[in-house]
């Protein structure tokens, strides 16, 4: 906006576009309700108070006007559908402004797949700013799709929309100053820099934090949470489908501490969107647990502007862009209309008006399975091939969490052979490489996830996203992976020889190029397959997604092996 006009308009000497009538203002700057109008102009705020002009007008009739809200971490791959599909979810929801972490599409693409993010998420009535992702592979203990050292980071810095380095996951590598990892964190001295530290304490922790992440999402307890707050760090409180911690970390936040803390989403799958939504989910859940309500609002919106230098929005001021969200109550905050740049973009839960969706170049995140199927083995030989059963090494799966257990159980023996025990729930986990076609199979078991037979299996497993499969039986898991690979990425539930259900995602095999709806409804069937083979978990294929991150603890399968996540280092599956 030309500065002329705005001090014109200002002023009072030329009208505004639009006012905002009759309004309760939340001030998030100093906690207060204002009745005031909001006068607009090009997309920015030129005044919040009585008796300015305006082509237009709309009477708010006392309703509420809040800023726009910013999530603070959110991968959009793991909504399943691309950017444009991901703004017609939350926007509606009063979601103005996302900081994404596109490190999923970089694992399977590089530096192509972020440019591809950046493109496909130009000009929607969502801002999407980019955290560049540090850990390209997460570690070495997996196969990635591509690798982004530190001159790669620089040579992306400076696009527009990158704020700075998204969440620093190899905690051992900057922690014991691996000069890969220090070079990273060298390149964005500087700038906004996330951190990653799930159960990290101590002097480890101190290490850590002086290095130079200054924020975290990944506490799972008050205690750990407190610790970080008094070394200097953003808490953001995650409520994702995997990882629910907003009920269990509400209570450490505080009138004195408040304005340290934020809300993210992390990795929602598209019904949690739809059904439940997004940052206003999470804003109606604080304030049922006994949250402010202008608290919850200020975490979602000042907080966060403040921490990635957001100096152009998280409040309702003069000057700064109008993304504003009206709605009725503050205890059942739900979003009736959503103001982008001043432009009223959903109304009701529904987008308004036309949204152009912005056309990407897709060479580069199209046709990224790629499996030696000749190499692909999933039986697991027994180290005594007359005993009858055997210890091994277990994957426990926690609900509700991204962290697992670390177990030792027996498991039976066939024909010198390790297999599944459904009964009591183990299961054989595979982990396929899909980047390189090396053959690389990653093979353990799983506790937790309540299959009776059959098979489940999907492209999506964070972070370097190989092909990842879980069943009692090997045939199922033959047939759920081939099946997977044939559509170019996605999620399979079968049994047998059969494909029960199946989600197409053939964006990096991560990401649908169907409506958002669309998505949700083959989901649907999917996780009904999936409960019909036995498991009760609200979202299976999340929690599968998760088994393969070699960088939270307690222990996790690579396509290279089993890595104890605490020790940081490979373990063998034979106890």
């Amino acid at each position: 906006m030309d500065l002329s006009r705005f001090l014109a308009v200002a002023r009072g000497d030329e009208p505004a576009e639009l006012i905002l009538k009759n309004g309760r203002v939340i001030n998030v700057f100093t906690g207060e309700i204002v009745e005031a109008d909001v006068a607009i102009a090009d997309g920015r705020i030129v005044g919040v108070g009585s008796g300015v002009q305006g082509h237009q007008e709309m009477d708010l009739g006392g309703r509420y006007v809040c800023p726009g809200l910013i999530d603070a971490h959110v991968h959009i791959e793991s909504s399943m559908v691309t950017p444009y599909q991901f703004a017609r979810a939350v926007v509606p929801r009063g979601t103005t402004t996302v900081v994404c972490d596109p490190h999923e599409i970089a694992n399977v693409a590089g530096a192509a797949g972020i440019r591809y993010m950046l493109t496909a998420s130009e000009g929607l009535p969502l801002t999407v700013y980019v955290n560049l992702p540090s850990c390209v592979p997460a570690t070495t203990m997996g196969t990635a799709g591509a690798e982004l050292g530190a001159a790669d980071l620089k040579g992306l810095a400076d696009l527009p929309r990158v704020l700075g380095l998204a969440e620093v996951m190899n905690v051992p590598g900057l922690v014991l100053g691996f000069p890969d990892v220090l070079a990273k964190v060298e390149a964005f001295r500087g700038r906004v820099m996330d951190g990653h530290a799930p159960g990290i304490s101590g002097k480890w922790l101190q290490a850590y934090v002086g290095a130079g992440p200054g924020s975290d999402h990944e506490c799972t307890t008050t205690a750990e949470m407190m610790e970080k707050l008094r070394l200097g760090m953003r808490i953001f409180i995650r409520e994702s489908t995997a990882a629910k911690n907003l009920r269990t970390l509400l209570p450490a936040v505080t009138p004195s501490n408040s304005r340290r803390c934020a809300f993210c989403t992390d990795d929602r799958h598209p019904a949690d969107l739809l059904d439940e939504g997004h940052l206003d989910h999470l804003i109606r859940l604080a304030v049922a647990e006994g949250l402010d309500p202008i608290t919850a609002i200020q975490m979602a919106t000042l907080n966060v502007a403040e921490w990635f230098r957001l100096t152009d929005r998280g409040a309702i001021a003069p000057g700064l862009r109008a993304d504003l969200v009206v709605f009725s109550d503050l205890k059942n905050f739900r979003p009736e209309m959503v103001f982008s740049a001043g432009r009223l973009v959903a109304q009701a839960g529904e987008p308004v008006g036309a949204w152009p969706e912005p056309s990407a170049d897709e060479s580069a995140v199209r046709g990224t399975v790629r499996v030696d199927w000749e190499r692909v083995h999933l039986n697991i030989s027994a180290p005594d091939p007359a005993a009858r059963s055997a210890r091994v090494r277990i994957i426990g799966v926690i609900p509700d969490q991204v962290l697992t257990e670390h177990r030792i159980e027996e498991v039976p023996l066939r024909e010198g052979e390790a297999v599944a025990d459904a009964e009591r729930d183990i299961l054989k986990l595979a982990v396929i490489e899909r980047h390189r076609g090396t053959g690389n199979v990653g093979l353990g078991f799983v506790h937790g996830l309540g299959l009776r037979q059959g098979a489940l299996a999907g492209s999506v497993g964070h972070d370097a996203h190989n092909l990842i499969v879980v069943g009692g039986d090997d045939v199922s898991m033959m047939t759920a992976a081939r099946a997977v690979a044939a559509m170019g990425g996605g999620l399979v539930a079968a049994v047998g020889e059969e494909v029960l259900a199946a989600v197409p995602l053939p964006v990096a095999g991560l990401m649908s190029d169907r409506p958002v709806e669309v998505v949700r409804h083959q989901m649907d069937r999917l996780n009904e397959a999936a409960r019909r083979l036995g498991t009760m978990l609200s979202d299976p294929f999340m929690t599968l997604s998760f088994l393969a991150l070699e960088v939270i603890p307690a222990l996790k399968l690579t396509d290279q092996g089993l890595v104890d996540v605490e020790r940081f280092t490979f373990v063998p599956l034979w106890v």
